[in-house]
């Protein structure tokens, strides 16, 4: 009996390392999947937000719209290689923004360079941080000329 019980465990674990995107960090970015609005700090709003797992659950897909003819999309996923989240990011205004990083137990949070508003290079980081209600808060940042984190945007994500 305790043969069939190893043979069983060994089956199993056999098959959740044969399914793709099957292991726990996979899952670290399912807080975000869900249709979302989005309010800036003073209620006003800000736009909505679609979020779906996609290609058997390997890939978070964001599809973003402000209702006021700005639009843009991300492909997240985790690289098992890397042992990192990866971002790329694109939007109407031509934007590309590729970001990594990881899930710290509280948050996701992904940095980068893209261009700033000047055109230079700049630091970027967006921290995606789940609350027990449900809602999701989203915080993009940019360092200034000095290194210093200033606010690009600030959203609170709550269910439709």
């Amino acid at each position: 009996m305790k043969l069939l019980g190893f043979v069983v465990l060994i089956l199993a674990t056999s098959v959740s390392l044969a399914i793709p995107c099957g292991a726990p960090e996979n899952r670290q970015f399912d807080f975000w999947v869900g249709d979302w609005q989005v309010h800036r700090p003073d209620g006003s709003f800000a736009g909505m937000n679609r979020i779906t797992l996609e290609y058997g659950g390997c890939v978070v897909h964001e599809h973003y719209t402000t209702g006021r003819g700005y639009s843009g999309e991300s492909l997240n996923t985790y690289d098992a290689a890397r042992k990192l989240w990866h971002q790329t990011w694109v939007d109407d205004s031509g934007l590309l923004l590729m970001l990594d990083g990881h899930w710290d137990g509280q948050s996701m949070l992904l940095e980068g360079i893209a261009a700033g508003a000047d055109g230079a290079l700049t630091k970027q980081r967006i921290t995606w941080s789940p609350s027990p209600d449900g809602s999701v808060r989203q915080l993009w940042e940019s360092a200034d000329s000095k290194g210093a984190w200033v606010v690009v945007f600030d959203g609170q994500y709550t269910k439709r």
